[in-house]
């Protein structure tokens, strides 16, 4: 699999960066002060269920694409009330200052580092552009040879035309591309459009039941580089 592969794409949130790990300090520091009863592991978990869900809704209604960090909002907003929380401006925007800081897993930069050898290295992301290039330049502090928002498409992965796009302006065929996703639908959207795909199993969560299954499971990417070359 991996010698047939020219470019990777790269999933960004929740794969190169670490967002529970980078954005539990700030909502634990909040509930502490102002909902002590609630766990900030579980006020993350819904978060992120309902972003997903804000990004699906976007997609589908079709009605403008809203953008990644609108999504996060909304999904904040709802959490709020799902916790019984009033989602006044200033805990909204609390919680919404921690995005810009978010920090990539440790291992990650090492294994890009042996992995830029073979292969073109694409970050492949739903966020915003000005934001991708805030994060990677700042945050990730990594080259890579090219940062694609999904936002050029008007879509949310795993839009199938987020990926065509993709390999369109690599100039690559679909199967010259090969997707890296902590997230499980991302990987299967990429099959499903004729990508290759490994998975980072970095939450222990299974793939769904589907033909478009994932080539290869990896743990983090020191397995994903030591797999590929």
């Amino acid at each position: 699999m991996g010698p047939t592969a020219s470019a990777l794409t790269f999933d960004l949130f929740g794969t190169i960066l670490d967002l529970g790990g980078s954005l539990k300090p700030a909502i634990t520091e909040l509930l502490a002060r102002e909902a002590p009863t609630r766990s900030p592991e579980a006020f993350w978990d819904q978060w992120r269920t309902r972003q997903r869900l804000e990004q699906y809704q976007d997609t589908i209604m079709m009605v403008g694409h809203a953008g990644y960090l609108e999504t996060v909002r909304r999904a904040l907003h709802y959490v709020f009330r799902l916790n019984e929380m009033e989602p006044t401006e200033g805990r909204i925007q609390e919680l919404m200052a921690a995005w810009p800081g978010l920090l990539p897993f440790p291992e990650v930069v090492p294994a890009l580092e042996r992995l830029r050898k073979r292969y073109r290295l694409v970050v492949l992301s739903n966020g915003d552009p000005h934001f991708l290039d805030h994060l990677v330049e700042k945050q990730v502090e990594f080259t890579f040879d090219d940062v694609i928002s999904a936002t050029g498409n008007g879509a949310f992965k795993p839009h199938p035309g987020v990926y065509r796009r993709a390999a369109h302006l690599l100039g690559l065929e679909v199967n010259e591309c090969l997707m890296v996703s902590a997230n499980a639908f991302d990987c299967v959207g990429a099959r499903a459009c004729g990508f290759q795909a490994v998975y980072v199993d970095r939450y222990k969560m299974p793939v769904e039941d589907t033909p478009f299954q994932p080539a290869l499971t990896v743990e983090d990417f020191t397995q994903l580089a030591d797999a590929l070359l």
